[in-house]
């Protein structure tokens, strides 16, 4: 069977009998950047998989690299790339047809390599199937709209709309904010659509120029995969239109920050919600994942809030959550029950920031979920009224938040040992980075009066 006749049903219309040119074969590293190569569609035909060093997952955000090679040394070794052809899809903005490829990673032993971040929510998933559930997540995206910002060292500012007017904030869910810069949001539809993704809806959210695309829920992998693509897709779509997409999880000081809310239930064998309980009451699995997050995520937050600029998002009164409460239908906890019917019943993680890698996100997440229901524990009481006026209980820097990842060893042995050496590692190294620049506030207030 030809490779052509293997692919998703989006990619095939999208083709339409015309020839593709190119294939882009690619991985996500640790900060969710895709990397690898392009090649030939009739080279591709031809190839198997593919070679890359494994040095790829020790590489920083900004191009250094980290000390974080094993007892073998720096030698970096080449790692297997093997094609999941039901990941392919369009590259609708290239002027040619050019499709994309994830690729699964594995060592020469052809055992899944530990800190490819896909490796990583595979490992997590299964050990949920290996009890019979099926996991089923369903993420939503925050991102902001800004004006170019060819200049590090000027701020970040709200793009032009069509009315010649910088989008406005404090417009959370209105129409015609979103038809201020409706033909980007246009040019999102018909890449998504190339692409085969389903957006089940867009909002303004409360920033300037800040968007909320909600996804259908489904697979953890196939939804990581999906918004590993669309953060890519979203950028070109802007691009088109003399404008960035940023994800990061605060771009602008006065604006609230971008969060990828999780939303998680699980299936047993015969299709059952199993926070579902004869009479649809709430389970005792219910509770106990509810507390496997209470108690693992500010372990956890490290993955979930990657970067210095994650934390500046965590402030009071400012659509994110500062504690670990659970409530129903209360935006201001980080665990929120939102209204449904009960076989629809699911919690939401709102602690993960849009900068988060979208399959260490929803993995680190699920991997707490796990360790809930291993344990058994019972939450603390529901939180009543506005948890801004409760006591905060995540931590509000990386280093602190890699302390707690660091002696979460429970957490590691879900997530993978040497996927934590590794990553904790490299976040350091990064942290390193960040330290050698000084700031504007700095040359601000301590130039003259220190």
């Amino acid at each position: 069977m030809k490779w052509k006749d293997t692919l998703p049903e989006a990619v095939k219309a999208y083709v339409n009998g015309r020839t593709i040119d190119e294939v882009e074969c690619i991985i996500s590293d640790l900060p969710g950047v895709a990397r690898g190569k392009a090649v030939p569609a009739s080279k591709f035909a031809k190839q198997n998989n593919f070679y890359l060093p494994n040095s790829i997952f020790l590489q920083t955000l900004t191009g250094g690299w980290a000390e974080a090679a094993g007892d073998e040394g720096w030698v970096e070794p080449d790692m297997v790339l093997v094609p999941d052809l039901d990941t392919a899809t369009a590259a609708p903005w290239t002027a040619d047809v050019t499709l994309q490829v994830i690729h699964n990673a594995f060592d020469q032993n052809n055992d899944p390599i530990p800190t490819s971040p896909r490796n990583v929510l595979k490992r997590v998933v299964n050990l949920f199937r290996k009890r019979g559930l099926e996991p089923i997540v369903a993420p939503e995206m925050e991102f902001f709209l800004v004006a170019r910002n060819i200049d590090p060292a000027q701020p970040i500012r709200p793009m032009m709309g069509r009315s010649g007017r910088p989008a406005a904030a404090r417009q959370a869910y209105s129409m015609s904010a979103v038809d201020e810069y409706g033909p980007v949001i246009d040019d999102i539809y018909d890449f998504a659509e190339a692409q085969g993704f389903e957006i089940d809806g867009i909002t303004q959210e409360g920033g300037a120029g800040q968007v909320e695309i909600n996804l259908r829920h489904g697979d953890p992998v196939k939804l990581a995969d999906e918004v590993f693509y669309f953060k890519r897709l979203i950028r070109e779509a802007a691009l088109k239109h003399d404008c960035f997409a940023t994800f990061m999880a605060k771009p602008i000081a006065e604006e609230p920050g971008s969060a990828m809310h999780i939303h998680h239930s699980f299936i047993d064998a015969e299709g059952q919600n199993i926070f579902v309980g004869p009479q649809g009451g709430e389970t005792d699995v219910f509770y106990h994942m509810i507390a496997g997050l209470q108690n693992h995520l500010p372990s956890a937050i490290a993955m979930l809030a990657p970067y210095v600029n994650s934390y500046r998002r965590y402030v009071k009164d400012h659509s994110a959550p500062i504690n670990l409460e659970w409530a129903r239908d209360n935006r201001t906890t980080g665990i929120r029950i939102p209204l449904s019917d009960p076989q629809a019943r699911r919690i939401e993680n709102r602690i993960a920031g849009m900068d988060c890698n979208p399959y260490l996100g929803i993995a680190a997440s699920l991997a707490c979920c796990y360790l809930g229901m291993e344990e058994q524990d019972r939450p603390d009481k529901q939180y009543r009224g506005d948890a801004y006026d409760g006591e905060e209980g995540i931590p509000y820097d990386l280093f602190t938040a890699l302390d707690l990842f660091d002696n979460a060893k429970k957490l590691h042995g879900i997530l993978d040992p040497e996927f934590a050496r590794v990553y904790s590692i490299v976040k350091r190294t990064e942290y390193s980075e960040f330290l050698q620049v000084i700031s504007p506030w700095e040359r601000e207030h301590l130039l003259l009066n220190v």
